[in-house]
């Protein structure tokens, strides 16, 4: 079965200090899943990437190597732009613009979602969307 991924989860792929064995199950799950993703995803991930090398958590080569390994894993970038979904359920739940895009998107699709954000989270459980476990 198919589900949506948000940035939380996916950054703890490549932030040695996030992993856990959830964060780890999910990963398993892509070998023979698909993921979808909004098109924020692909900016946060590398955002995320290079705030944690000026951090000097990872070093350019690590953000490439994970760069290099995400792009083997079937995720799917969804394209489709939905404001006023979106914009609606950032104010209805208190989220940012990007984490109700993930949140739109399950819903949109009628999948779980993986997400390590509590907020998003706590979002899903009240729209009545299953999360990953």
């Amino acid at each position: 079965m198919a589900f949506v991924l948000d940035a939380s989860l996916t950054a703890s792929w490549g932030l040695a200090d996030e992993s856990s064995a959830f964060t780890e199950s999910v990963l398993l799950r892509l070998w023979d899943e698909t993921s979808l993703v909004p098109q924020i995803w692909w900016y946060e991930i590398r955002n995320l990437l290079v705030v944690n090398e000026r951090r000097q958590h990872i070093s350019p080569e690590e953000t490439a190597r994970f760069l290099r390994n995400l792009a083997e894993y079937p995720i799917i970038v969804d394209d489709a732009r939905d404001e006023g979904t979106v914009l609606h359920l950032a104010r209805q739940y208190k989220l940012s613009f990007y984490d109700a895009s993930y949140l739109a998107l399950a819903m949109r699709e009628r999948l779980p979602l993986a997400t390590l954000d509590k907020a998003l989270r706590a979002a899903a459980i009240s729209a009545g969307i299953p999360l990953l476990a």
